[in-house]
């Protein structure tokens, strides 16, 4: 398994910065997600005419990739017009990802609206992965669905993609999500979605004794800690993906964009990379 990271871990921090910091702690990639504090990559002069140039020859440099890059497009609304919206983000990212040479997009289901369903809002988030993969395809980009909110768990992640009917699709597999967010162990989660996980991300938690909810509106119970220090089964996780034969990127998500009073990213970042090198044979 190769190894990268979302910089969710240093939101506001200019591409150099990042650049900088997966070099000197021994990354293979980096999965954009903000940068700047823009999430709408495109906008941004690093990812745009001749400084993209710029870009992906400071990567190369470096012998960097882009493991995936992560958008905010959801596609829960019964609302056409909001779902035409994030599809037109969606496509402008594409072609990002297809000028940065990333394999995919990540993109979300995402949560059930006040006065849907579940088998609507599921008909239309698979509609809409339809129509982006179909955009995406033709670039060599692939759409990633998130394991993520509820449609968390392994079964309605399946689901979806099975109505999207796309080939060129895959699940993004956050097995502490599918934990938190539907009871899913983390080896039970893995044996169902198998060959569609195409990307996995990987963080660290502790159970709260006073839970409240987080900035997001999730079940807050936890913690975000550095890796090994929580108590989530990251050992379960290492070992399903082997089981698996999983050889694609394993991506530390420290999500500090969310939860402004953890560790800084220069503790965080170098910390995983110690901790994968000490445990990637559990």
């Amino acid at each position: 398994m190769k190894i990268s990271f979302s910089t969710l871990a240093c939101p506001n921090w200019t591409l150099p910065q990042i650049i900088a910091i997966a070099t000197t702690a021994g990354y293979d990639g980096i999965e954009f997600r903000f940068v700047e504090g823009e999430d709408a990559l495109w906008k941004l002069p690093a990812f745009r005419g001749t400084q993209l140039v710029s870009t992906k020859r400071a990567l190369s440099d470096k012998g960097l990739v882009v493991s995936c890059l992560d958008t905010s497009c959801r596609f829960h609304s019964a609302d056409v017009a909001e779902r035409s919206r994030w599809l037109a983000e969606g496509e402008r990212m594409s072609d990002l990802a297809a000028a940065l040479g990333a394999p995919a997009l990540r993109v979300f289901g995402d949560t059930i609206q006040p006065g849907a369903d579940r088998p609507s809002t599921r008909t239309w988030i698979a509609g809409s992965i339809h129509k982006l993969s179909g955009y995406a395809s033709a670039k060599g980009v692939e759409i990633w669905l998130e394991t993520h909110g509820d449609f968390a768990s392994a079964p309605e992640s399946a689901a979806v993609l099975a109505e999207a009917a796309s080939p060129r699709t895959g699940v993004v597999w956050d097995p502490a999500n599918c934990f938190l967010q539907a009871q899913e162990q983390p080896r039970e989660g893995a044996t169902r979605l198998g060959s569609s996980i195409r990307h996995v991300h990987i963080k660290d938690f502790r159970h709260d004794a006073s839970p409240q909810d987080d900035s997001r509106g999730s079940s807050g119970a936890w913690k975000p800690m550095l890796t090994g220090e929580g108590d989530f089964p990251l050992s379960e996780v290492i070992a399903a993906l082997r089981h698996l034969k999983y050889d694609r990127f394993l991506s530390f998500e420290w999500e500090r964009k969310w939860h402004p009073e953890i560790a800084d990213a220069e503790v965080a970042l170098p910390h995983f990379v110690r901790w994968f090198r000490d445990n990637r044979d559990l």
